[in-house]
């Protein structure tokens, strides 16, 4: 197939971009800043005043939208959550507005988005099925992207919306900056470690947005965690145990707000999630488990 990937160059895109090729599809890379790419791997340029991508992407199979600020670069200020929000939205309107010049649609756009959608809690489990709380900044902006991306269904494209959790990867992602505080013999439970934390393996997110790509019965959200969300506790002594390192030092909410500002809800709060979808459309996930995908990106 001829798959355009916006944010192919991020932390998601380079592992699917990594795995598409391998499996020898077409695959087009959209960029700033194009280069050229190896084999059936390429670089379209694309959010410039000149670029014209959609001359490029006719006859293109699938859009999978992974473009977008990260949640994780900083203190959420009123500049960067405007970056946050902004960033996303331009790279889905840039993506529909290339739909609209095509002769022939794409079969499929998937589209990131994420767990945060639903809003925090301690008590409920989430699925597909729930609505957005619409409270906190996070569930705001999702709920907004997947709005904007939601019209792409207009030009009879199947869009799915892949709700990210918490994604363990050794060299990307939250879990490299999770695992200082054991390396460091300091690590502990973050706020009250019984906050919901719902993992998925970087291999699973690959995988499962392969999945969907391929399976036109799944439309809509679909939630990308493990089936086995943990608590934080839970989560920091299987690193631990993992790491050979201590569990004993805890880190007081109180301490993460100061730190981090308003992003201190990603760690603090959390939400049980699980992925209903994927396992009613039959996905087998590699990694239902935590302590094996720890053992797995460690060893």
């Amino acid at each position: 197939m001829r798959i355009a990937i916006a944010g192919g160059t991020g932390f998601v895109g380079k592992a699917l971009v990594r795995d598409l090729v391998q499996k020898g599809h077409e695959v087009i890379v959209l960029t700033r800043k194009p280069s050229n790419g190896k084999g059936k791997f390429r670089y379209v340029q694309w959010l410039t005043e000149h670029s014209n991508p959609a001359s490029q992407l006719e006859g293109t199979d699938i859009f999978i939208n992974l473009a977008g600020e990260s949640i994780n670069s900083g203190r959420w200020t009123k500049k960067t959550k405007k970056r946050i929000l902004d960033s996303r939205l331009a790279a889905v309107r840039e993506l529909l507005s290339i739909m609209t010049k095509m002769k022939r649609k794409p079969r499929a756009f998937i589209n990131a988005s994420a767990i945060g959608f639903y809003g925090t809690s301690q008590d409920k489990t989430f699925t597909e099925k729930d609505l957005g709380s619409g409270k906190d900044f996070l569930s705001k902006t999702v709920i907004e992207w997947e709005q904007e991306a939601a019209k792409a269904d207009e030009h009879g494209v199947r869009t799915v919306f892949c709700r990210f959790g918490i994604i363990l990867d050794k060299r990307e992602g939250a879990l490299s900056k999770m695992i200082f505080p054991y390396q460091a013999f300091i690590g502990g439970p973050m706020g009250s470690g019984k906050q919901w934390m719902s993992w998925i393996h970087i291999e699973d997110v690959v995988k499962g947005i392969e999945f969907a790509m391929e399976n036109p019965n799944i439309n809509g959200p679909v939630n990308f965690t493990a089936p086995a969300p943990v608590t934080m506790n839970e989560f920091g002594m299987s690193l631990a145990e993992v790491l050979r390192r201590p569990h004993w030092l805890p880190v007081p909410g109180f301490a993460l707000r100061m730190l981090l500002g308003e992003m201190s809800t990603l760690v603090i709060e959390g939400q049980r999630v699980l992925p209903n979808e994927l396992l009613k459309h039959g996905y087998d996930f590699k990694y239902t488990e935590l302590k094996i995908a720890l053992k797995n990106i460690f060893s």
